[in-house]
């Protein structure tokens, strides 16, 4: 089994951070995993991605054009990497931030308004938290309390956000089984 997601967005949302918890967490469950950070120069504003390979055998290569899963936190991200999502995988879309839908009949669209959940839950910057769980909880790839005890070990040098992020944890799990039972 392996599988591979890309996280993207501008750079400032915490892209970096999203893959680096998954491939924590992927790590403490015993999978090999590879963690992939890419930004361009201007950093905050600029285009920033990354991609978590998780396997149950070493990795041949963290290097991958064509990805299970992608994690689209803004509109040019999904435009620029939805093409390379391979057929039967997912991509969840920050509706917050992109107002289209994904033109693929071959793969599952998972919709959640990252930002607007973030800003309810008390800090707009929390949207990468809210849209990490939202994707664990839809694909399974490691359990959410798994997610919950690096986000808090993540964030142990400042106690004051854990809060905060636990609860943009929760509804993010919330999101996408609302949008199940709807």
């Amino acid at each position: 089994m392996q599988s591979e997601t890309q996280f993207a967005g501008f750079g400032g949302q915490g892209i970096l951070l999203m893959g680096k918890i998954l491939a924590h967490a992927a790590m403490e469950e015993g999978f090999e995993v590879a963690w992939v950070p890419s930004y361009g120069p201007e950093m905050r504003g600029g285009t920033a991605y990354c991609t978590v390979v998780i396997g149950d055998r070493p990795i041949g290569s963290p290097i991958i054009r064509n990805p299970k899963y992608l994690v689209a936190m803004n509109l040019p991200s999904l435009e620029k990497f939805a093409p390379t999502v391979k057929p039967g995988g997912a991509i969840l879309i920050n509706t917050s931030l992109i107002p289209v839908d994904v033109e693929r009949e071959d793969v599952t669209t998972i919709k959640v308004p990252a930002v607007d959940i973030a800003k309810e839950v008390g800090n707009v910057r929390a949207a990468n938290i809210v849209a990490l769980a939202a994707f664990v909880a839809k694909t399974g790839l490691v359990p959410l309390e798994r997610i919950r005890s690096c986000v808090e070990e993540e964030f142990s040098a400042k106690p004051q956000l854990i809060p905060l992020n636990m609860k943009a944890l929760q509804r993010g799990e919330a999101a996408v089984a609302e949008r199940e039972t709807a």
